[in-house]
């Protein structure tokens, strides 16, 4: 397909402007393609899957949506949906990121398949610009718009890399068979080692000494959060209203690295 011939699914009417009424809807055929991906994986949701599953024909599903991308982009920003931004921008930044983080990586392990469909390129679906309004809006009146890309960059990597991780030991229990646990404990003879070794001075204190292995993956999560939002917090002007109104700008010092 050329750039010439590309429409954004969301430029596409959902509906004829004359005909029939549409017997389905994008947001039918994307909740459909969901529930089949959450259950047998993303590969599984194909329109013939999706056809059987909401009883229609298979070919009718494309005057819906016309390619596997445009699919994968509709069940994307469905599932931003799930993330809760009501109420947001509240005036308080710290308590909307961090709700924001929480819900993001919620969403994650809920449907861990979307791992295998996050493309470079934003969805920019009406669900995703919902986000960006709401989200990005907590840091609006207080930085710059490069600054605020740059700060949610932060924080999005950190929370689907922790989210990535925990999908990845997830998949990795179900094939093998062996806990986290178990896999800690399996490995235990070859850390012993590794520490009487002597040769690995920070691995040691790793093992031995460092608080996060031992936490759970909440506190974990929840740990490095704060660290993340400390680092936002370095990066915003030193004194900010207390009501979240934009006020007298200081100069933005530079971010936490």
């Amino acid at each position: 397909m050329t750039d010439a011939e590309y429409v954004n699914i969301w430029m596409r009417p959902e509906r004829p402007a004359r005909g029939p009424k549409p017997a389905y809807s994008r947001a039918q055929i994307a909740e459909a393609a969901v529930r089949i991906a959450d259950a047998e994986g993303l590969e599984a949701a194909t329109m013939r899957r999706i056809a059987a599953e909401i009883g229609a024909g298979a070919m009718s599903l494309y005057r819906y949506v016309p390619s596997r991308d445009d699919l994968v982009l509709l069940m994307a920003d469905r599932l931003m949906g799930e993330i809760d931004v009501d109420g947001m921008p509240s005036g308080d930044w710290r308590a909307d990121l961090t709700r924001y983080a929480h819900g993001l990586r919620a969403m994650w392990l809920r449907h861990p398949w979307i791992a295998t469909a996050q493309r470079a390129l934003p969805v920019l679906g009406p669900q995703q610009l919902r986000l960006i309004e709401a989200v990005m809006g907590a840091l609006d009146a207080h930085v710059p718009i490069d600054e605020n890309l740059a700060l949610m960059a932060l924080l999005n990597g950190y929370v689907e890399g922790a989210a990535r991780d925990e999908v990845s030991w997830a998949e990795e229990v179900r094939r093998s068979g062996v806990s986290e646990s178990e896999w800690l404990a399996r490995s235990y003879p070859y850390v012993q080692q590794l520490l009487e070794s002597g040769q690995y001075p920070i691995f040691g204190r790793i093992a031995t000494e460092a608080r996060q292995p031992r936490m759970g993956r909440d506190e974990q999560f929840g740990s490095g959060l704060q660290r993340v939002l400390d680092c936002i917090a370095a990066a915003l002007p030193a004194a900010l209203p207390s009501d979240g109104q934009a006020g007298a700008t200081a100069p933005v010092p530079p971010r936490c690295p």
